[in-house]
Formats: structure tokens, C-alpha cells, sequence
């Protein structure tokens, strides 16, 4: 080989080698591996530049399911105090309950019978539906009709006997004379704010003279009742309970009545 060709081979090695530094194809024909290093870096990089934000969005949605889920804690200071004061309501409550005044009442009145002496037969047995009582009757709130027993309040150091025939004869315009004991009733009302404890006696009274009238403002009407017809007449369970005892010794008292010449005054 000539000096000639020597340096012309040499001067082709050399512009070869530049040319494979400059990156061409790959030795097993694909790609140029630097082309898909950077290529894979910044699929990378773009991949993870994205991948966090998408976990941060995610945690913020679960964040604000929970939110809606469970409802906000308030501060103690900013909790309602509405137990509080229903506790001090019902505090007060029974405070004015236990100072609310309290009050004792007595009355005294009863039955004035007419007729004793002339339900008895020949043969001893009793008519109550020849016997009359005197009962009144009083509108209550919803206009109904009740019959109770007439009674009135006993003055200061008075008799109830007494207090029996005053306001009998004021509640029903007749005349009585007590000449037995019925039964002693009790209960309480409210009356202007004021706890009452009430007690009535009630008596048996003979009628001596009178008629009927309605003249107490107190009073709506007034009438003679048929004993027969005095239980069921009676609006007040514990006058009912009289009642029946009254229908117990109406019998032997009229008997006595007649006994003793006791004619009832026409």
C-alpha cells in the first residue's frame, strides 16, 4: 500500500468516527437509545408531575364526604342551653307549686224530705216514690244541668245544724229541721290561685214549711225529686254515695215518722 492510499484510509476513519458520536442509527436498527432515555424521563417526570395532583383531588373528595357526612362540632360555649333552661323552668315551676296557698273550708247541708210519714202502708212497707226531696241545679261551663244537694259555708263558731237549715231554706225557699246525720264528704279545688281542702256535712232534714223558689243567684233551678229517683238524679259521685245510704234508712225512718204522728204539713 502506497503512502498515498494509507492517508486517504486514515482520513475516511476519521470522518467516520464523528459521525457515530453524532448519534445515528441504532446498532440492531431501533431508535437512538439517548432519543428514548429522554423520551422515558419525560414521560416520567410528566407522569409524576400528574400522579400527585390526581391523589390530592381524591383526598379532598373524601374529605368533604366526610364533612357532609358528620355534622360540625360546636364549641362548648356555643352549645344551646336549652336543657338548662327547661331544668330551670320546671325548677320554677315546682317552687310555685310548693308556696301556692293553701285553704280549709267546711259547709254544712243535707236532704229536706217531704212525705215520710205518708210512704208507710198499711202492711209496713215503704214507698220511696211517695217520699220528695229538695235538690238544686247549677249550670257548669258547658252549659249542662247538675243536681247536687244544696249546702252552705259555716259562719265562725256556728252549729252545723244550724248552717244545714240556713242554707237550705236559702238555696230552695223551704223550712227544714234537721233531725238526722247523713255523712261528712271532702275534696279540693283551686279557687283564685288558692288550694282548698273542703269539707261538707251533710244532714236530714224533716220539711216544715216553705216553696220552692230559685231566688239564690247561685242557683238555676230547683226541685222535689222522687227518692226512687235520687241516685241517678245526682251529678256528683260522692252525693251518689250519700244517696244510697239516705236510700238505706229512708225506710225505718219513714216507719218512725208515722210511729210518732208526724203528718207532713200540706
Amino acid at each position: 500500500m502506497t503512502n498515498e492510499e494509507k492517508s486517504h484510509k486514515s482520513r475516511r476513519r476519521r470522518r467516520r468516527r464523528p459521525a457515530a458520536q453524532k448519534g445515528g442509527p441504532h446498532p440492531a436498527g431501533g431508535t437512538n437509545n439517548a432519543a428514548k432515555n429522554s423520551g422515558a424521563k419525560n414521560t416520567e417526570n410528566n407522569s409524576g408531575k400528574k400522579r400527585p395532583k390526581a391523589a390530592h383531588k381524591s383526598q379532598q373528595n373524601h374529605q368533604n364526604q366526610q364533612s357532609k357526612q358528620q355534622p360540625a362540632k360546636q364549641h362548648p360555649s356555643k352549645q344551646p342551653a336549652r336543657s338548662n333552661k327547661s331544668a330551670h323552668q320546671r325548677k320554677g315551676h315546682h317552687s310555685q307549686r310548693s308556696v301556692m296557698e293553701t285553704r280549709t273550708e267546711t259547709s254544712a247541708g243535707g236532704l229536706v224530705l217531704s212525705g215520710l210519714a205518708e210512704a208507710v202502708a198499711e202492711n209496713g212497707k215503704v214507698d220511696l216514690a211517695s217520699i220528695y226531696v229538695a235538690l238544686i241545679g247549677r249550670l257548669d261551663r258547658r252549659g249542662r244541668l247538675l243536681w247536687s244537694m244544696p249546702k252552705g259555708h259555716v259562719e265562725p263558731d256556728e252549729d252545723h245544724n244550724v248552717t244545714a237549715e240556713r242554707e237550705v231554706w236559702e238555696e230552695t225557699g223551704i223550712h227544714g229541721a234537721v233531725f238526722a246525720h247523713l255523712g261528712v264528704i271532702d275534696y279540693w279545688f283551686v279557687s283564685d290561685g288558692v288550694r282548698i281542702h273542703k269539707t261538707v256535712h251533710h244532714h236530714l232534714l224533716r220539711f216544715v214549711d216553705g216553696w220552692l223558689n230559685d231566688e239564690d243567684p247561685e242557683v238555676t233551678e230547683v226541685a222535689w225529686i222522687p227518692a226512687s229517683e235520687l241516685i241517678e238524679r245526682l251529678a256528683y259521685a260522692d252525693e251518689r254515695k250519700l244517696a244510697r245510704k239516705a236510700h238505706d234508712l229512708l225506710p225505718e225512718l219513714a216507719r218512725a215518722e208515722k210511729e210518732a204522728g208526724r203528718i207532713t204539713p200540706r
